[in-house]
């Protein structure tokens, strides 16, 4: 067996060490608008055995509520959840964890984990990445495409399991769509007796979660009167605008006017 001996307890040894913790000292760039995007881990397999398809409320309302969590712990401004995923905005000015990507990155993966876990009663795991933007425009395109996103797999969530339970098989039903439109998918689905309109708006644009301020009533016994106090609370609506009405609420959002 071959050891350094005294060699690993002196200071030197130490900071060799230390040194070579390469992305310990990366940070996001001051001022920078920040976004946090957390993954399930194979997630497919994992819903397809215990939730309905294409859509399952219980899933969304577990992923709310890990949005719930990442939103509180990070102090964040703003967190959307679709499908598997969930994004959270920091504030230019947040200094959480000293900025640090590998803790922004490790830690919103492992809040996000540990929420969802502790509300299915299952192990899950989480992947996380760190996306900077320069201004409140930046913001409100990211949030746009993510959104865009949310519809797209909606449709084609919407498709390929209205042919699943047709009969088809999983490649006869990839098979169908491939080449389709949105147009052929959603003329697909309403001879099956499906309206995209129709379907749920939180399945086709996402759910979003953010701070909102309120009245509290209460009762001062010093002076036997009504008194109301303003408190904070996560506001969370599933029923999102799109396209430019979303722009402009996000806008409104980061300006602090919603």
């Amino acid at each position: 067996m071959v050891t350094r001996g005294a060699e690993v307890h002196g200071e030197e040894f130490e900071a060799g060490q230390r040194a070579r913790e390469w992305f310990h000292s990366m940070t996001v760039p001051p001022g920078a608008w920040t976004i946090l995007r957390v993954d399930g881990r194979s997630f497919s397999r994992f819903t397809e055995q215990r939730y309905d398809k294409p859509f399952d409320l219980r899933f969304s309302q577990l992923m709310t509520e890990a949005a719930r969590a990442l939103l509180v712990e990070f102090g964040g401004r703003y967190a959307y959840t679709e499908s598997d995923e969930i994004s959270v905005l920091l504030d230019p000015e947040s200094q959480i964890f000293g900025r640090g990507v590998e803790k922004l990155v490790s830690l919103s993966a492992s809040v996000t984990a540990a929420a969802f876990t502790h509300a299915v009663g299952e192990p899950a795991q989480f992947d996380s990445r760190v996306w900077i933007g320069t201004g409140p425009l930046d913001v409100i395109d990211y949030f746009s495409w993510r959104q865009a996103d949310a519809a797209r797999s909606a449709l084609n969530g919407w498709c390929y399991w209205t042919l699943r339970k047709d009969g088809r098989s999983r490649q006869e039903a990839t098979k169908a769509l491939e080449g389709a439109n949105a147009s052929a998918k959603n003329e697909m689905l309403f001879r099956h007796g499906v309206n995209f309109n129709d379907v749920p708006v939180w399945q086709r644009r996402g759910v979003g979660l953010w701070w909102e301020t309120y009245e509290r009533p209460g009762y001062d016994p010093k002076r036997a009167m009504v008194v109301s106090a303003t408190r904070r609370r996560v506001r969370e609506e599933r029923e999102l605008p799109m396209k430019e009405p979303y722009r402009e609420f996000l806008a409104d959002l980061i300006a602090g006017k919603a």
